[in-house]
């Protein structure tokens, strides 16, 4: 395999885990990176410790009080150079997580072109921090709503989007006056360490430790983060289970969290869609990144008159999904992340068998050839079932499609809404008022709600998240800045008394 756009990214045998505006030599573990496609080692990191961490807050925030008071539109030109550094590197950012994370090659290049968008959305934002004019009840008095820079925003992310979700994050709050502090996940720091070399190259040295990077475990790095009085917003993307360690901890010290958990989301076919157009939508919804986005497809709701019909559909076109080399142009399935992930998907199947769900298609591990066999390659998985069996209720991550019957829109609604998680969801019907109906007040309980599109894909001009298990937190588009920002009241006197 050709690694030499490695180099072209800055990317050495051995990388520091920490950028302060200069690569620190760090006093924490070696980690060893290890490509999911083949499970060879691919590079070394020298991560950091807890004063390591320190340090490199500190000089964050201290670059933070000066960076505020640059106005927005000046910040985003800086973004809008990050964007076109990120436009030069495309191709090699889109080849490193298909590397480092296992995503195929046009998920890859999918997810460095999210880092593109988000950085013109940013430039764009940086003219349109807008705030209120208020009326006062008192004579010669002026009341007005304005927003003013936070502080230094951590960043939690995790592997399964080991670019974007950091650049959804990192743009904003660059435009609006903040600095970064970026915890990326072990499993995929060199991407992290790419994404910080470029953006640091535009900003140079003045500003570079605006985007500073701390490699190193959850309870060294991870705690000193959570418990920092210099980082008032924490923005964590995870497990469920990541997040209610997150979000107290943060809290006691009053600090704010921006929480992207798990996704457990359903897809509702109606008798009267158009199969065709379904069908494409659940293939790339439950097999796309093998089953590892928080959006991805989990469960399957269908109408019983067209049940068996639309099942046949799917286990022919699951059959011709063409599962190795995520490099390879040709591949659609790429590995799990690791073997551990790989043994949950096994788990999971086992727990649908005993619990009465049957495998209609896949549910194995996958064969895949010599060259591949340290990587984790599973088959795509359809479990039909009669009932809602517990182990739908969890998030696992793999593609497994867990396919259940309904008779009329309130009992799929119902279904759809019976799990912990509320990220994304989505119907697939010819009817109005159906649709209308998903998606009203008595409909999807989700962040997210789609009608005749599958729930994965989100664009980032709409603020993204969920409700309930998943976090209450919202990224990227829309009023998502707001997040990153602090709101103040303010009240003018002009009047002689």
């Amino acid at each position: 395999m050709n690694l030499s756009f490695l180099a072209r990214l800055g990317i050495g045998k051995q990388n520091s885990g920490a950028f302060d505006g200069t690569w620190r030599k760090t006093k924490g573990g070696t980690l060893t990176v290890r490509s999911p496609i083949d499970g060879r080692a691919i590079g070394t990191v020298q991560m950091a410790d807890a004063k390591d961490y320190a340090a490199i807050s500190k000089r964050a925030h201290a670059t933070f009080l000066k960076w505020r008071e640059l106005p927005a539109p000046q910040r985003g030109e800086f973004v809008r150079r990050i964007g076109e550094a990120f436009r030069e590197h495309k191709d090699d950012l889109g080849r490193l997580v298909s590397l480092e994370a296992g995503k195929i090659v046009q998920e890859g290049l999918g997810e460095a072109q999210e880092c593109i968008d988000i950085a013109d959305f940013a430039v764009g934002l940086s003219r349109q921090l807008y705030g209120l004019t208020i009326a006062s009840e008192r004579p010669q008095h002026h009341m007005r709503e304005t927003w003013h820079p936070l502080g230094t925003v951590g960043i939690v992310t995790a592997f399964n989007f080991p670019i974007a979700v950091w650049a959804w994050n990192s743009m904003l709050a660059l435009v609006c006056g903040d600095a970064c502090l970026w915890k990326p996940s072990l499993k995929t720091p060199l991407c992290a360490i790419a994404m910080t070399k470029i953006a640091a190259d535009v900003l140079g040295k003045e500003w570079a430790p605006l985007v500073s990077l701390c490699i190193g475990p959850d309870l060294t790095v991870g705690s000193a983060l959570l418990d920092d009085p210099n980082v008032p917003l924490v923005s964590a993307t995870g497990s469920t289970r990541m997040g209610r360690i997150v979000g107290p901890r943060v809290a006691q010290r009053f600090g704010r969290t921006l929480l992207e958990l798990g996704g457990n989301n359903a897809i509702v076919v109606m008798d009267d869609a158009d199969l065709d157009l379904a069908v494409r939508a659940i293939v790339f919804g439950a097999v796309g990144t093998a089953g590892q986005r928080c959006t991805t497809t989990r469960r399957l709701l269908v109408h019983e008159r067209i049940a068996d019909a639309l099942q046949k559909r799917l286990v022919k076109a699951y059959a011709q999904c063409r599962i190795g080399n995520p490099m390879d142009k040709n591949t659609l399935v790429g590995p799990l992340i690791d073997d551990a992930a790989a043994k949950a998907f096994e788990h999971a199947v086992a727990q649908a068998k005993q619990q009465g769900g049957k495998v209609v298609q896949g549910g194995k591990r996958a064969k895949v050839s010599r060259a591949l066999a340290g990587g984790a390659y599973v088959e795509p998985t359809i479990v039909r079932c009669n009932e809602v069996l517990p182990v739908m209720r969890e998030e696992t991550f793999a593609p497994i499609l867990y396919v259940m019957t309904y008779t009329d829109l309130e009992a799929a609604i119902a279904l759809q809404n019976a799990v912990p998680q509320g990220l994304s969801s989505c119907i697939f019907t010819g009817s109005v008022r159906d649709s209308e109906g998903f998606l009203s007040a008595w409909g999807s309980d989700c962040g997210i709600a789609n009608v005749n599109i599958g729930p994965s894909g989100a664009e980032i001009g709409g603020a993204f998240g969920g409700e309930k298990d998943t976090g209450g937190g919202r990224e990227s588009g829309s009023d998502a800045w707001k997040a990153y920002m602090r709101r103040q009241t303010q009240t003018v006197n002009f009047s002689d008394s």
